[in-house]
Formats: C-alpha cells, structure tokens, sequence
C-alpha cells in the first residue's frame, strides 16, 4: 500500500515568441493517466515539492530546466508541474511536462490537465521539450470560472496558452513533481525557480512540504525553501 510522508516545510535562511496554438493531441506515451488531486493516506496518489493552502488563490508560476531522467521500468511515469486545488479539494487545474517510459525511453511531453478531465498533451512537433530546456509554467484565474494555463519553452521559444473552465475552490496553490503511476524515474536533481503564488514568493505562504514515498520508503525528497522562498530542489533517491 502506498503512503504520503508529509512534513512542515522549513525556510532556509530561506520574452517568448508566441506560437498560435494547434490542436492538441492526447499523447500514445502517458497510457491516458491523470494527475490527480493528493489524497491523504491513499493508494496510487503520489506528490512531492510544495503547497501553499488557505482560499481565493489566484496564481501560481515556476521555472525549473528540464532533467535527464532514466527508466527504470516502462512503469516510470512523472511530471513536475504548477496548479492550483487538488490538496483538499477534487480539482486540479495544472500544467507541465511529463517523463514517459512507457517505451523504454524517456519521452517528454507537454501537456495540461483540468483534472477531472483527461490531461491533454500537446503536439511534440509544435511544442517539443528536449532535456536541458528551460520550462516556465503558470496557472492564473481569469475569473467567472475560468482558468489562464501557459507553458513556455523559452530555450525553444515556444508558449502554448489556453484559458478553460471549472467550478472550483482554489483552496491550494503547489509546485510539485507527481507519479501518477507511483513509479518515478531516475531524473536525478530537479531545480525549482522563480515559484510564486499570487504574486509572492511561495515561501511567504509557509507552505507545507510534501516527499513522495511507498510503503514508507522515500521515493524522492524536497529540499527546504531557499532563502528567497521561490527555490528548491527535488532529488530522486529510488523507484
């Protein structure tokens, strides 16, 4: 059975060229998994990173540079991605790029989710997403139930914006990395920057920080909040 080991989170002494968006294209890779809201002390949901909680959240934006991930098995599946709701709450409103290994290889592919609807990926021929690329994800409430979600590959110059509706709380804003399969490659080190949630750094939310784990053994770990409250890092330790 799979569990969540949830810590406080501790403070350390803590531009694009626009491409008209095509259709999207729902991906082979990926097997058509979601990325779903954390339930606490459930099977299969697997977060890792940072949430800040409380209401009205309006925003939440990260940058972090592609890692080079390694299968372990062709169950290896996550995503770094940003959002709001889901801790607390049935929805998620999200976006970024998920690691495949469905194939036996890594594929990386953009995609966007307004969970309970299915994620949605992204043409990789129009939004390729290459290992070492440096990625900027938001999510922003345009009001009237409506959600502003953008991703931007800046060292390819690409951003895919769309704006969808949802009922929804906006209960939690969060930068996390997620296995929906719980089975995380190998993607070493991953560095979040730039996190912000309305507007102010993540850090001043006093965010809870969460590590994923199975069976009570730490799957990846979160590091504490740099001293700007917009930085961490997410290491891979095992499968």
């Amino acid at each position: 059975m799979r569990t969540f080991l949830i810590r406080v989170a501790t403070l350390a002494a803590a531009a694009t060229t626009l491409v008209a968006p095509t259709a999207p294209t729902a991906a082979a890779a990926a097997q058509g998994l979601s990325f779903r809201p954390l339930q606490y002390n459930t099977n299969g949901y697997n977060w890792g990173g940072y949430v800040a909680t409380g209401s009205g959240f309006t925003s939440v934006s990260a940058t972090w540079t592609e890692p080079r991930a390694t299968c372990n098995s062709t169950n290896d599946l996550y995503a770094p991605w940003v959002g709001i709701d889901g801790y607390g709450s049935s929805t998620v409103e999200q976006t970024g790029v998920a690691t495949d290994c469905s194939s036996g290889s890594p594929v990386n592919q953009a995609w966007y989710e307004m969970y309970p609807a299915n994620p949605v990926y992204l043409s990789s021929s129009s939004y390729p997403v290459s290992v070492g690329d440096v990625i900027t994800a938001s999510v922003t409430y345009a009001g009237s139930s409506r959600y502003t979600l953008k991703l931007t590959d800046s060292s390819r110059g690409w951003t895919f914006t769309t704006t969808k509706s949802l009922s929804a709380q906006r209960v939690s804003g969060e930068v996390i990395i997620e296995s929906p399969t719980g089975s995380y490659p190998n993607f070493g080190t991953l560095s979040f920057t730039s996190a912000t949630v309305n507007g102010k750094s993540l850090g001043s939310f006093g965010p809870v920080a969460l590590d994923p784990s199975a069976n009570g053994t730490y799957e990846a770990r979160t590091s504490a909040l740099g001293s700007s409250g917009t930085s961490f890092t997410e290491t891979y330790l095992h499968q």
